[in-house]
């Protein structure tokens, strides 16, 4: 028997809602629980009202949680780390604390992120609601994450798409988005810089990869992924000018604060989050990398070493095989973080709402092939035959 459209999406939030109260009951963070139990209700109006037709409703479920923890200054401790960035940035030009002594001290984050913490050292401490909002890093964050999404489909030419409201709804979105927001402007970035790349603007994929290289050095795998999808498609020149463009942009956002504290950022952005801090980082969730940098020094360096060779291989494939497509590119992306989430010595599951959000948006915007002709009585002598591709995004030859 097969379910109706309305039942299935019904079945869906449902399915949301009920991922969302596992948080309550599971999560020892309160920021998750709290989000859980209003994500939970939105969930379950979101079901009900898409039972009635109305499928809309569903962006509750993003909007009043997030509103509710940044109104109240609930969320996690990263959305204090980005903002006291900020604020170091403008009052001396640093952007890390020296000698970090406790988990809450450090920044595991490169320079670039220190900018979305900017509102909140300018607009200060005030109790009114304004202030809190427009000045909470989790909006800025959340800016970023809907420019790159909303620039990437621009780019592409493709057409609005339903499940495109859904996704970002969705508790993938819908939790980091409230509780912390830290990932999401590195996964609007790398949306925009694959979109770049398959419709052929190299530079704009350089500039967009410069961005996520920036805030952090989990985006580097974007960039050999998008060379090698404009090599693939467009070229060598193309290829050189996009893989120049964001080593030329990240050294420009990245260098001043480098030199300035190099120390502290190989500390506090390298040591840090692989665990070889003075302070062990919290990101302890039981995945293979982590379970083996458990065992002691020569699990670390067993785990190290099965990172680099995922790294290989994956660059390897790049090389034999480079995808050719936007969800091609998306799903090498995703596959080469999947594979670096598991196997570095300290990581969360959360982080791997990255490479599945990359794999489900470049399908939301991907345009449908459309099949080829050819134009009667172009071919002359010495040409090949003018192939003329559908509109939505196809190349013209």
């Amino acid at each position: 028997m097969t379910l109706s459209r309305t039942a299935r999406w019904t079945a869906g939030w449902l399915l949301a809602a009920a991922w969302a109260l596992s948080f309550p009951l599971l999560s020892p963070l309160e920021p998750h629980r709290l989000w859980g139990w209003c994500a939970a209700c939105g969930y379950l109006v979101a079901a009900a009202a898409t039972a009635l037709g109305r499928r809309r409703t569903a962006l509750a479920a993003v909007a009043v949680p997030l509103l509710w923890l940044v109104l109240t200054g609930r969320g996690q401790s990263e959305v204090m780390v980005i903002e006291r960035s900020g604020r170091l940035l403008l009052e001396s030009g640093r952007l890390y604390v020296d000698r970090p002594g406790a988990v809450g001290e450090y920044t595991p984050y490169l320079p670039g992120m220190a900018l979305l913490g900017i509102p909140r050292a300018l607009l200060g401490g005030g109790d009114g609601w304004a202030v809190r909002l427009l000045g909470d890093a989790r909006i800025w964050c959340a800016a970023a994450l809907f420019t790159g999404l909303w620039a990437g489909r621009r780019l592409l030419g493709a057409a609005r798409s339903p499940l495109l409201p859904v996704l970002v709804a969705s508790p993938l979105v819908a939790m980091p988005l409230a509780v912390s927001g830290v990932d999401l402007p590195l996964a609007g970035l790398c949306c925009l810089a694959l979109a770049a790349a398959a419709s052929g603007r190299p530079v704009v994929a350089g500039a967009a990869l410069a961005g996520a290289c920036a805030l952090k050095w989990t985006a580097l795998p974007a960039v050999a992924v998008a060379v090698a999808l404009l090599a693939a498609c467009r070229g060598g020149r193309p290829a050189v000018r996009c893989g120049l463009t964001a080593a030329v942009g990240t050294a420009v956002l990245v260098l001043p604060g480098a030199l300035l504290q190099p120390g502290e950022l190989w500390r506090q952005v390298f040591a840090f989050p692989t665990g070889r801090a003075e302070v062990a980082t919290p990101a302890g969730s039981p995945l293979p990398g982590h379970l083996l940098a458990e065992l002691g020094s020569w699990g670390w360096y067993l785990t190290t070493a099965l990172l680099v060779l995922g790294g290989l291989a994956v660059a390897l494939s790049l090389l034999v095989r480079p995808p050719r497509t936007l969800v091609a590119a998306a799903d090498r992306l995703a596959i080469g973080l999947t594979t670096a989430f598991l196997l570095a010595p300290a990581g969360r599951f959360g982080y791997l709402a990255l490479p599945v959000l990359l794999a489900l948006w470049s399908r939301t915007v991907a345009a449908p092939a459309r099949p080829t002709r050819i134009v009667a009585g172009s071919r002359q002598p010495g040409m090949l035959p003018a192939v003329v591709r559908g509109s939505g995004g196809g190349s013209r030859r």
